[in-house]
């Protein structure tokens, strides 16, 4: 009852003071005015009025008792001047209200102007203020400038403050950002964040929530104050995350909840909130690679927390950072993951290779793989004519059954498992009860305790010899890309390595003929490269056979081709690098080639030769030839060409099978040779990428890290120019980086005008496409374009889109200008790599300006 009548109290007294204050100050100073300046003059002039009609009534008796008459004029006489006194005093007064109305208009003239402005700033500066509805309600103004005063000091004090947090949350944003940029995998990102937010806000409670693919989710870091329930590791099944809000989470929504029971949270969410003692939150998502990863997640337990303008915009900004760190955090597990299984598969296939025979290969095998994929078995499994089997090799750690020598029928095998396992397919099975599998496989695996399998074919002589087997026996097993791509490649070099083994077995049977092709071998796979293979092999089998010259012949497309290795007495004519036009070995030789034929000539007078091709022995004085081809990843790669020069020569069968053997060989060495290399390619590369962003990292303003960017650039890919080209805002554009071999022209500061550019290229850009040119006179660009290119003396270029605050900056090319270049995908992912990193630095770079700029500000 009382609050009741002390709230109607309150309310009558704030009405009053509003019906007071609904006269301008106009209206009160002209009242006052008037009052001042009229009052006066009608007080006096009616007191006099008075007193002189007061005098005069005395008189009259007297005056009468002289002179009636003269008594009559006299009174009329008083009673005209005492209306002459008054029609004077209204006049009077009149005229002094109107003077006073008039210095009143012209003082606070002034005034309302100045209290207008005011209002004006204030409606600006805080519209939504609590003060607005009186200000509207007063006419006064100088009430209205007194308290837009007191406002614009409290504003003042506020914005001091405000500026003051805003210089801390710049510096702590800067070091919690390079905290994060120093973590090198996702658990320290994770684990460094949660903490530094929690110390540098002084919050209860900071956690990351990891999205799953059905949108629920696990608490996967926390970093909590001493004596409030932990969270870490708890799964939420039902987050209560509609549609909207993962959509808008997706798009940076932030959510600040200052008190968790005066917001739309359903039921279920305030009672899983209250069951971590939550009373105020603050939420912002976590994006990795343009998807949403998590969410960044605030408590405040003790108290209801009031969430600031600049607290909501540095939890923003380092959930930013997050996502950055943990994309860079991938990368640097993907390049050393890379480089690791590069090196890994590079032992094991020297381990497989020094074996001798078959049994030590499957041996060697089976104990190196199951190492290297830390799983429970690995086994080799061999098949025989009815697709039944047994396991012929096996590794398995103790405590689980061992299977060797166990014989498997697997009548569901041939129905349709030889052909995908013929063709190199690999399966891999992360949960044996959830991959489909039929009841007669599944008991099979449970026999042998699998929980998780993976399997990849050993091709032997192009047949399917077996299977290798891992099996994870402790538990179901997610099995990664890179796992899975080793296996098969590791299975791939076992079918090699039997190849290798048999042949060697074959070799020791047939006698000396046998040790040389050994030895020929030995000598051509301890080559590293395919010219060292190509070398050693020409070398050799020269020698083996004693025979005057050995060549191989490269094919072009169109099945021309080249001398691209050869060994010669010195008495015949050398015919390396020269190119030999067969305008008839397309018609019948190739699918003979292909298929495996060797072809002996005795005399090439008397094999019934074309014109053609007995002209073309002759001019390299060749009496009679041995040919064989070369396989390379199962296609036609060349020749390889024995000549006798000296006479014609009755090849024996033997030196046919040894000469079929070696380039059957040479095949498999340039395959493994490409191999090797690929993998030290993409090994350089990784260590490449990683050394090329370290050395942008370190440059700290936007020249210092293109001009860093250009010249490792080009050193990296060895090509002719590397440059940064910066787009105004029209799309036009200006180099403003250039790395330039000497000899081609400087293009540094060159303004190009291309109007084709935004008909189709900036979304595209914009998006991440990449563009890689081999030859600018074969890849359909405008005349304009090739124009441009010319200019700049460019034959082959590669463009890749640079990316700043998520708008397109620029692009980074690289121009090859002494011929065209095949660009290889390794290649262009470095590129694009790079080019990716230069914009996160360049927004790094653009961060640390701004706060030396408000550093240098606040100074001031």
């Amino acid at each position: 009852m009382s609050q009741s009548f002390s709230q109607n109290q309150a309310r009558q007294n704030r009405q009053q003071r509003l019906w007071q204050q609904k006269w301008s100050l106009k209206t009160k100073a002209i009242v006052w005015a008037l009052s001042i300046s009229v009052l006066p003059v009608v007080a006096i002039g009616t007191i006099t009025y008075f007193y002189s009609v007061n005098l005069i009534t005395k008189q009259i008796p007297q005056v009468r008792e002289e002179s009636a008459k003269s008594s009559t004029e006299t009174e009329l006489a008083l009673q005209k001047e005492l209306s002459v006194l008054l029609t004077s005093m209204g006049v009077t007064a009149i005229l002094a209200g109107a003077i006073a109305v008039f210095v009143a208009n012209r003082a606070i003239n002034r005034v309302s102007k100045v209290a207008a402005t005011s209002n004006l700033i204030k409606n600006k500066l805080r519209p939504d203020s609590e003060f607005t509805q009186v200000f509207i309600a007063s006419e006064d103004e100088l009430v209205m400038l007194e308290r837009n005063i007191n406002l614009f000091t409290e504003l003042l004090s506020v914005l001091i403050q405000e500026k003051e947090a805003e210089a801390d949350y710049s510096q702590l944003l800067i070091k919690i950002t390079r905290w994060v940029r120093e973590s090198f995998n996702k658990e320290d990102v994770l684990k460094t964040t949660s903490e530094e937010i929690r110390k540098a806000l002084s919050i209860d409670r900071v956690t990351i929530f990891c999205f799953n693919s059905n949108n629920n989710g696990t608490f996967i870091a926390e970093s909590v104050a001493p004596g409030l329930p932990k969270i870490l590791g708890v799964t939420v099944s039902d987050p209560g995350f509609d549609a909207g809000y993962i959509e808008k989470y997706q798009n940076g929504c932030i959510r600040a909840i200052d008190n968790i029971h005066q917001t739309d949270l359903s039921d279920g969410d305030i009672e899983l909130l209250e069951q971590f003692a939550v009373k105020s939150n603050l939420v912002a998502p976590i994006l990795k690679g343009k998807q949403l990863f998590g969410l960044l997640i605030a408590h405040q337990c003790s108290r209801l927390r009031f969430w600031q303008q600049s607290e909501i915009d540095l939890f923003a900004q380092i959930a930013m950072q997050v996502g950055f760190a943990l994309d860079y955090a991938k990368l640097l597990e993907q390049v050393d993951t890379k480089a690791d299984k590069a090196q890994v598969f590079i032992e094991i296939t020297r381990s497989i290779r020094q074996s001798l025979n078959e049994e030590d290969v499957i041996k060697t095998t089976v104990e190196e793989v199951r190492k290297v994929l830390s799983t429970d078995r690995v086994l080799v499994y061999s098949f025989s004519a009815n697709w039944f089997g047994t396991v012929i090799a096996e590794s398995v750690v103790p405590g689980y059954p061992k299977v060797l020598r166990s014989e498997i029928r697997d009548t569901c095998f041939g129905q349709g498992y030889v052909e995908k396992y013929q063709s190199g397919c690999v399966q891999a099975t992360n949960n044996i009860y959830e991959a489909g599998l039929g009841d007669c496989h599944i008991n099979l695996l449970e026999s042998f305790a699998v929980k998780a399998n993976l399997v990849a074919p050993i091709l032997k002589d192009k047949q399917l010899f077996g299977l290798l087997i891992a099996h994870q026996c402790s538990r179901p097993r997610d099995w990664q890309q890179p796992e899975i791509d080793l296996f098969g490649q590791i299975a791939m070099q076992v079918g090699f390595a039997l190849d290798h083994a048999r042949l060697l077995q074959r070799i020791d049977a047939e006698g000396v003929q046998s040790r040389l092709l050994a030895d020929t071998i030995g000598s051509i796979r301890q080559s590293l490269n395919e010219e060292d293979v190509l070398k050693t092999t020409v070398e050799e089998v020269r020698k083996v056979l004693s025979t005057d010259r050995v060549m191989v012949y490269s094919f072009y497309g169109n099945w021309s081709g080249i001398v691209i290795a050869e060994s010669v007495v010195l008495t015949y004519p050398k015919v390396l690098q020269s190119e030999i036009q067969d305008p008839c070995f397309g018609q019948g030789y190739v699918e003979q080639y292909q298929s495996g034929r060797v072809l002996a000539i005795n005399n090439i007078y008397e094999v019934g030769l074309a014109d053609c091709h007995i002209s073309l022995l002759e001019s390299f004085a060749v009496k009679a030839n041995l040919v064989a081809p070369i396989i390379k990843d199962e296609q036609l790669f060349g020749l390889l060409i024995a000549h006798q020069c000296s006479k014609p020569r009755d090849w024996q069968q033997s030196e046919i099978d040894l000469f079929g053997q070696i380039a059957m060989q040479v095949g498999f060495a340039l395959d493994h040779a490409r191999l090797l290399q690929r993998i030290e390619a993409e090994s350089m590369r990784s260590q490449l990428l990683v050394d090329i962003i370290r050395s942008i990292r370190q440059s700290l303003n936007e020249e210092d890290i293109i001009k860093t960017t250009v010249e490792e650039v080009r050193k990296a890919l060895s090509t002719d120019r590397v440059l940064v080209y910066s787009f105004y805002a029209n799309w036009f554009g200006i180099i403003i980086a250039e790395s330039v071999v000497p000899g081609y022209p400087k293009v540094l500061r060159s303004k190009i005008h291309d109007p084709c550019f935004t008909q189709g290229y900036v979304e595209k850009y914009q998006s991440g496409r990449v563009v890689a040119i081999n030859n600018i006179y074969e890849s359909s660009l405008a005349d304009c374009h090739i124009n441009l290119l010319e200019s700049f003396a460019v034959k082959a270029n590669l463009v890749a889109p640079i990316i700043k605050d998520e708008q397109l900056f620029g692009l980074l090319i690289a121009h090859q200008c002494s011929e065209p270049r095949d660009w290889q995908q390794p290649e262009i992912d470095l590129f694009t790599q790079i080019a990716m990193q230069v914009g996160f630095t360049l927004d790094h770079a653009r961060l640390l300006q701004a706060h030396q700029v408000a550093e240098a500000n606040f100074g001031e």
